[in-house]
């Protein structure tokens, strides 16, 4: 009877273990998970590796450099000098935007190749979502603004909650500063690389309500990504690779100039 206990107990013991994302998920809270974060939707690119306790490692790059030529060195560079093999990442998170559009196509597709390659889930991560959740805790309305150039900003309106939970109060939208600034009634606080190329109207449109975080929260963290698509793979809120497509807003100016073709052959007449 003795010996049958023992044999049972060393078949518990040598059980094969769940995968890391299997393990966490079956409701297990002391296994370490690892995210990749990718961002390409503004012209700052990062890629950020987040455990579920810490950061890992970053890159962040705020040059003109196309992130076609650096995305694919940028990724090996972070997972490589933590120490990590692509292998044992549980998931991959992307930003999916508003933001630039060649950008987005940019990010999407690299991970989208990574996820069929690695065969890892991918969770998608807003832009706007993303750069709001950089500002800590605060009874403030946050405005997150992107430049969307044709002097419009890509942008939404945000608040913690009482459990200090952040909450998106409206739509994505793409609006002129001038226009977004006769919603704001509080104190706001703008984030985002809008505010500094629209600081003078928000100031002067906005004032007294407008306040400004410290420069290097206006640039969405590759870690910040990671660490809400770690959120969202707990969640299972997970993406099909061979679908998602990035969050536009508006249409792009290839768009534009079909729907105008379009019309134009509409109304020429036979």
């Amino acid at each position: 009877m003795r010996q049958s206990a023992k044999r049972m107990a060393l078949r518990k013991i040598q059980r094969p273990p769940l995968s890391p994302l299997r393990y966490a998920l079956s409701g297990f809270s002391d296994t370490v998970m690892k995210v990749l974060g990718i961002d390409t939707s503004t012209p700052c690119g990062s890629v950020g590796l987040v455990s579920d306790s810490e950061v890992i490692s970053e890159y962040l790059l705020n040059t003109p450099v196309t992130h076609s030529e650096r995305i694919l060195s940028a990724i090996h560079f972070v997972v490589k000098e933590a120490g990590c093999a692509m292998e044992s990442l549980d998931g991959l998170a992307i930003s999916l935007g508003p933001g630039s559009f060649t950008g987005l196509r940019i990010g999407v597709s690299t991970v989208k190749g990574l996820a069929f390659a690695l065969g890892k889930p991918v969770v998608g991560v807003p832009t706007l979502d993303g750069l709001a959740a950089q500002v800590s805790p605060t009874p403030y309305l946050i405005c997150p603004i992107l430049d969307a150039r044709k002097k419009e900003v890509y942008t939404a309106f945000y608040r913690y909650n009482q459990e200090n939970v952040l909450v998106r109060l409206s739509e994505y939208q793409a609006a002129r500063p001038e226009v977004l600034t006769k919603q704001v009634k509080e104190k706001t606080i703008f984030v985002g690389n809008g505010a500094g190329v629209y600081a003078d109207i928000l100031r002067t449109a906005a004032s007294p309500f407008a306040l400004f975080p410290p420069t290097p929260l206006h640039l969405l963290h590759g870690s910040m990504v990671a660490k809400l698509g770690l959120d969202l793979l707990l969640k299972k809120d997970v993406l099909d690779p061979a679908t998602f497509s990035p969050i536009y807003v508006r249409p792009s100016e290839a768009e534009i100039k079909w729907q105008g073709q379009q019309v134009t052959l509409e109304n020429t007449p036979d």
